[in-house]
């Protein structure tokens, strides 16, 4: 795959936004989660699934060095896990977009990529790895009897927080793409 200067430039310009969203996260997961959700949509459908892609792996490290998490430093396995969630709504947005073909395909692809991507990093995060690691995050708490309310949090936040901020996220995307899409229509029907 050929990749062009605009398209780099693009992809750039996206993650930039993503980037300076992060330093919000302390303000509110409900302010970043959309952003960056929206981000990776947004770099699917003007850019390229790959940009989408890249910006799904590069968002949860990003995050990780502006924020921080106990979290996420006491269970590394949780970058590669919210990657993949990240990923599966780039994919799932992405097919609907390109491979299927009735009236509707974008608002169901943005439906479908934020539930699979909260049921993925609910069955990964919240399932398999906080039950077995839990015990780990103990050791990175200021207060380790704080263990039990940091997990039910994180619960909350790798299932549930995740569908909503993923279909906040879908609708701005939806939003924004909408004119976005005329925008790049015409100006290749002019070029």
């Amino acid at each position: 795959m050929k990749l062009t200067t605009r398209q780099l430039a693009q992809s750039a310009l996206l993650l930039a936004v993503c980037i300076i969203s992060q330093y919000f996260k302390n303000f509110s997961v409900y302010i970043t989660g959309p952003i960056v959700n929206t981000v990776i949509i947004i770099a699917v459908l003007s850019v390229g699934l790959w940009s989408g892609l890249l910006i799904s792996l590069i968002a949860p490290v990003t995050a990780f060095f502006l924020a921080g998490s106990p979290i996420m430093a006491a269970i590394p396995l949780l970058f590669p896990a919210i990657m993949a969630g990240n990923a599966v709504l780039a994919v799932t947005v992405w097919y609907f977009q390109n491979k299927v073909n009735f009236q509707y395909h974008l608002p169901v692809g943005l439906i479908a990529g934020s539930i699979l991507k909260a049921a993925f990093m609910g069955v990964v995060i919240v399932l398999i790895l906080l039950p077995a690691f839990g015990d780990a995050i103990a050791a990175k708490l200021p207060k380790p009897e704080a263990l039990p309310a940091v997990l039910a949090t994180a619960k909350v936040t790798f299932s549930f927080t995740q569908l909503i901020t993923a279909l906040i996220g879908s609708l701005l995307a939806y939003l924004i793409w909408l004119p976005v899409q005329k925008f790049i229509k015409r100006n290749q029907v002019e070029g």
